[in-house]
């Protein structure tokens, strides 16, 4: 077993640094992606390792953001938890952002030109007019197609964010039944990110970040008095 590291002034400040600096980093994120369709913010927090160094973890806010209203009979959002799935070349992802179009080929797709599944595999549409009711049934002049793909994951679940706005499903992904669904037509979910909030944290990080660099140039001071002047010879 490896021996415990012995925590003093200069680890302390050196693991804030550290810690506040990966902070900023998923503030500044989350705040470029403020206006992204779909897009689930980060928070960074502190936790103590054995040691009593502090490292930075981070965790996904699930909470649904805005639903803005687009007449586009493409674009689709969810009221309710869950996620669309779609084919991408590293496997199924899950995603908030709807905003979904026609390949040449009328295979329904999101924004990366990923196939957006149904309940049987991916959904191609005919020529018409598209309706997609609540429980995510899509339907072309009246005649049901496919049903979208719904899915969700147990509480408490992280998910790993990729892509900005696709998440890799965990083995607790389960179908939303169609009756606890709530599928909105020709809306898009907004990012769930509070600029002006993220704008005020990163102030506050920053401030915090420029404390530490003091602490750590004191200490550094006065080692520095201690090897040249307390160490000479009277």
């Amino acid at each position: 077993m490896p021996d415990p590291v012995t925590t003093n002034g200069t680890t302390s400040a050196a693991s804030a640094l550290q810690m506040l600096e990966r902070r900023q980093q998923v503030l500044a994120n989350n705040l470029a992606n403020a206006s992204t369709k779909g897009f689930k913010a980060e928070t960074a927090f502190a936790r103590l390792m054995g040691n009593a160094l502090a490292v930075t973890d981070t965790a996904l806010d699930l909470t649904a953001g805005t639903l803005t209203e687009t007449h586009n009979a493409l674009d689709v959002a969810v009221e309710s938890d869950g996620f669309f799935v779609t084919q991408t070349p590293g496997g199924e992802r899950f995603v908030r952002n709807g905003s979904f179009r026609l390949d040449p080929d009328r295979r329904l797709t999101d924004e990366r030109g990923n196939a957006v599944l149904g309940d049987d595999g991916p959904i191609i549409l005919p020529s018409g007019t598209v309706e997609v009711d609540a429980t995510g049934m899509i339907s072309v002049n009246g005649k049901p197609q496919q049903r979208l793909r719904l899915e969700r994951v147990a509480a408490g679940t992280q998910l790993q964010h990729e892509g900005g706005t696709q998440f890799v499903p965990d083995a607790s992904r389960q179908a939303v039944p169609p009756g606890e669904r709530t599928v909105r037509q020709g809306f898009l979910e907004e990012s769930n990110v509070n600029p002006m909030r993220a704008m005020t944290e990163m102030i506050e990080v920053l401030h915090r970040f420029g404390a530490a660099q003091k602490t750590l140039s004191a200490i550094d001071s006065a080692r520095g008095i201690a090897v040249t002047e307390l160490a000479r010879p009277v």
